[in-house]
């Protein structure tokens, strides 16, 4: 199941998507949250705390820069790029997925 929350500034978009992840997670589904925003605060909402969430946004910029080198697959921008959120939740801050693989 795959499942996008989107909307207007301040819509609460952030806050419904760490609810949400979390909520599923606890279920014991997988559950892999991919903050997308231009402001991405999920990681906060998720509850990895400040330095996890800047270090994720870190490699984000450097990605964008040039900097950093692509992930291949899937998997490996989860291994990479990833950063583990309580409840089972697997976090991801990107800002596209260049050749994703299908599924």
């Amino acid at each position: 199941m795959k499942i996008v929350v989107v909307g207007k500034g301040g819509a609460g978009k952030t806050t419904t998507s760490a609810v949400l992840a979390r909520s599923l997670g606890r279920r014991g589904a997988r559950v892999v949250a991919l903050d997308c925003d231009t402001n991405p605060n999920l990681g906060l909402s998720l509850g990895v705390g400040d330095s996890e969430t800047e270090r994720l946004l870190t490699l984000r910029d450097l990605l964008d820069e040039g900097e950093a080198e692509h992930a291949p697959t899937f998997g490996d921008i989860l291994d990479r790029y990833g950063a583990d959120a309580p409840d089972g939740v697997r976090l991801a801050a990107i800002t596209r997925i260049e050749n994703p693989e299908p599924g």
